[in-house]
């Protein structure tokens, strides 16, 4: 009989990087550890990172103890697609900054306004597309088929994440704005 914790990819850098996220979101530890909503953000941009180079790596070391499969090694299209997602996810990253682009809002690091320009006018979700445009252009480059999967893998788990993402981070700013539009208190009365 399965159990539900079965059916829980717990390896999955979305995941990992959640629950710090939510728990923040709420309690704000990170913030109180190191005293500052910045460096707690920066605390976890680390670590996001940190998980990506490791997740990265894996990937690579996965696909290299896989079958060869010609009509999958395209090595010119897996190389474009590479550069385009590295141009989505580095231009997103410069757009948004260090807080931006590690979930700084979390933390109650907002933007002034959302960014709008590229990559944010092609889709709004560069970083994560873009990634997913990465783990294809590497699976179609080295031939691999196992590469495939792992990149449908990788697209299904950012859509998903997406779903809750973008609604939450809205909600975030929508409460900004209700909060800029109340009128202030103390002012003088008659």
């Amino acid at each position: 009989m399965a159990h539900l914790v079965d059916y829980i990819d717990f390896s999955q850098e979305s995941f990992q990087a959640s629950l710090p996220v939510l728990v923040e979101y709420r309690k704000h530890y990170l913030t109180r550890i190191f005293g500052s909503p910045y460096y707690g953000c920066y605390f976890l941009g680390f670590i996001i990172f940190t998980l990506g180079l490791a997740r990265d790596h894996v990937y690579q070391l996965a696909l290299q103890d896989q079958p060869y499969y010609a009509p999958v090694h395209q090595p010119i299209l897996g190389s474009v697609l590479f550069g385009i997602g590295s141009i989505l996810v580095l231009s997103s990253m410069y757009a948004l900054g260090v807080t931006g682009t590690y979930l700084g809002d979390y933390f109650g690091i907002l933007m002034d306004a959302p960014v709008t320009g590229f990559p944010f006018n092609v889709t709004g979700s560069p970083m994560y597309w873009g990634s997913t445009l990465n783990f294809l252009g590497v699976a179609l480059y080295f031939g691999r088929v196992a590469g495939l999967l792992l990149t449908a893998e990788v697209f299904i788990v950012y859509w998903i994440a997406l779903q809750w993402e973008d609604p939450f981070t809205a909600e975030i700013y929508a409460k900004r704005e209700r909060e800029r539009a109340k009128p202030k208190q103390g002012g003088k009365s008659l």
